[in-house]
């Protein structure tokens, strides 16, 4: 404060001898801060840094949730198998449905639970637990559905899926088309396959129209296919929305679903039922 009077009182003495007062040019942004220390970390050193780490958090998550989804995939296939295969176990599923629909009921609180319920889904074990029980329910409601068409059929049906997973997996990391923007439009077939499926209750029981059949089974496999490729952009955490790697349960979740659901519209579609 003292420095700043004298250096007022010594411009007024200046001007007072004859000379005008011109108040000092305030320095620039560049100016005021060429003296200060620079810091520890530039941005774009810390832009690299981050960047890294979440590649890193993405591709455990990737790994996390492909290797949960391997372990259902082979015991839903080992569960296929055994009921089309061994024909005592198909007898048997066959002549009791009620195995089916207790199966179906905890496959739907089971899957409302890890759907619409946060806590359960991520907290271990509770969360593998639930998946696993979710996992063997559907596996069982897709074995019983698979005993009842041609063992040929059948092993068609599950190459034909490998293959058109494998295809939908590979486009999804290699395009540049984000499918995730898309929303919209799923919903909307969503709403048309819901609306189709309503009719197809109403009329196939009074009489079976096997190409009405044949056309939802059709568009299932589509919706379902465009489905396993959100999914798996939403899995790879470089599109427009992403999961987030906290939510390993719910993805693994969502493509096995899609997987198995493509594989049921394909056995109605090319499947043919055991004379």
């Amino acid at each position: 404060v003292l420095s700043v009077q004298l250096s007022l009182a010594n411009k007024a003495d200046e001007s007072s001898n004859g000379e005008a007062f011109v108040a000092p040019v305030p320095p620039t942004y560049e100016e005021a801060i060429s003296g200060a220390s620079a810091p520890c970390y530039n941005d774009i050193e810390m832009l690299t840094e981050f960047t890294w780490d979440d590649v890193n958090i993405r591709r455990v998550f990737i790994r996390k949730v492909y290797s949960i989804l391997m372990i259902q995939l082979l015991v839903t296939f080992a569960i296929v198998a055994l009921f089309t295969f061994c024909d005592p176990v198909k007898d048997y599923i066959q002549n009791n449905p009620g195995w089916y629909w207790a199966s179906y009921a905890v496959f739907f609180v089971t899957y409302l639970t890890l759907s619409c319920c946060s806590v359960p889904r991520r907290r271990f074990p509770w969360n593998l637990i639930l998946l696993a029980v979710f996992t063997l329910s559907l596996s069982y409601m897709t074995g019983m559905l698979s005993s009842f068409y041609n063992t040929k059929s059948v092993v068609m049906c599950l190459g034909i899926t490998v293959a058109v997973c494998l295809v939908v997996t590979i486009f999804s990391f290699q395009t540049k088309f984000d499918v995730t923007s898309c929303h919209g439009v799923l919903f909307i077939f969503c709403m048309v396959m819901f609306i189709s499926g309503v009719v197809l209750a109403i009329v196939l029981p009074f009489r079976y129209v096997p190409w009405l059949d044949a056309t939802y089974a059709v568009l299932g496999a589509i919706l379902f296919t465009m489905f396993l490729a959100f999914d798996t952009q939403l899995l790879m955490g470089n599109k427009k929305y992403a999961m987030s790697p906290e939510e390993y349960v719910f993805a693994t979740l969502n493509i096995y679903l899609d997987i198995v659901y493509i594989f049921s519209f394909f056995l109605q579609i090319f499947g043919a039922k055991r004379d």
